[in-house]
């Protein structure tokens, strides 16, 4: 992969990575739990179709390539829990999110921290940049580092000092960078629920013994530190999510309070932001990103139905942004993925086909 491709990234139509699972691979999954497949045979079917959906993707004209996630059941716990010092494990409940609850699944800490480099996600990265071929950009999406910051997560009585957690975490995801790099990973995005709800007017998900101010400040530090001594030509972008699952969200509010902290001081090439609908708020918390620094990657397309936006609704959003960040800095996308976890949204494999390609032809208006 050229330096060329990796710095213009994000582009100009992107998204966010993860892509519904065919019936075949829920299938599969099934029989591997049931014990009918081996799990070469899982891998294999998962093989099949991470293929597919990488010739969909360039053929939609994206530039930029996932797995869609088809290796994982979760988009975060699937990374954290093969980071050396937790485990996952079913909780007596699962995550809110309006009008349900999710699956029962989470991730603690049981011992000391460090990553594994025999991470699964390597191999699972390199085996995509084989399928891609140099075709386009294979993107890699993991949690942010801020994710391990969820309430339950940390064991206090292994980390009892969250500085000392922070600093564990932090050099986990150095290694994981530089491990990463080393497979050929040019393209990172880290998605970041966590630091989206530090904007919501109530803190989800958060232990509740620290202020906001201090949690957005911590928040900040952590992605930073981790980011630095990364390679220049590593291009990281970061994705705030206020929740997705079955097409239901998690929390509410604008980027207001996080802006001035996180907009301005946040040391990646690119953020990917919700502005789907009336819960994101306005675009005037944009006016923190500095001129000539991060690509603003607009989620004004919504990945939770499968009905195409009004392109010109799309274009007038585009040019309200452009108020608070120069157009050259922006770019669109869906609001989220399709299927953050194994269940996926509410819409059909060929509406989400149809919605990835509609956006890059409406970037292509846009853009030229």
């Amino acid at each position: 992969m050229t330096t060329t491709q990796t710095i213009t990234a994000p582009f100009k139509a992107d998204h966010v990575g993860s892509l519904l699972r065919p019936a075949s691979l829920h299938k599969a999954r099934e029989d591997f739990k049931a014990g009918t497949i081996s799990a070469q045979e899982l891998r294999e079917i998962e093989t099949k179709e991470i293929q597919h959906i990488v010739e969909k993707q360039i053929e939609v004209g994206l530039k930029a390539v996932t797995d869609g996630e088809f290796r994982r059941t979760w988009w975060h716990l699937d990374f954290m829990e093969h980071i050396n010092g937790f485990e996952g494990y079913v909780p007596e409940s699962g995550y809110q999110f309006a009008g349900e609850e999710t699956e029962r699944y989470d991730v603690r800490n049981i011992g000391e921290i460090s990553f594994d480099p025999d991470h699964p996600f390597i191999q699972d990265f390199l085996e995509l940049k084989d399928i891609v071929d140099g075709r386009a950009v294979p993107k890699l999406t993991i949690p942010s580092p801020n994710q391990f910051f969820n309430a339950g997560i940390r064991n206090a009585a292994i980390y009892p000092d969250i500085e000392e957690y922070a600093q564990a975490i932090i050099q986990v995801y150095r290694d994981a960078f530089q491990a990463f790099y080393k497979a050929g990973v040019r393209y990172l995005q880290i998605d970041d629920v966590y630091i989206a709800g530090l904007s919501s007017p109530e803190i989800p998900f958060s232990e509740g013994d620290h202020s906001r101010d201090y949690l957005i400040d911590l928040a900040l530090r952590v992605t930073n530190r981790a980011l630095e001594g990364k390679p220049e030509d590593l291009t990281v972008t970061t994705h705030l999510c206020r929740g997705n699952y079955k097409s239901k969200w998690a929390f509410e509010g604008s980027y207001a309070l996080i802006a001035p902290t996180i907009f301005a001081n946040e040391n990646v090439d690119g953020f990917f932001l919700e502005y789907d609908d009336d819960r994101s708020g306005s675009f005037k918390p944009l006016e923190h990103i500095p001129a000539g620094g991060a690509k603003v990657v607009l989620g004004v397309f919504t990945s939770k139905n499968g009905e195409l936006e009004d392109k010109e609704s799309i274009k007038a959003r585009v040019a309200e942004a452009a108020e608070f960040v120069p157009l050259e800095q922006l770019c669109i996308s869906p609001q989220c993925g399709f299927a953050s976890t194994h269940h996926g949204n509410e819409l059909t494999e060929q509406q989400q086909w149809d919605k990835l390609k509609y956006i890059v032809e409406v970037s292509e208006e846009i853009f030229g």
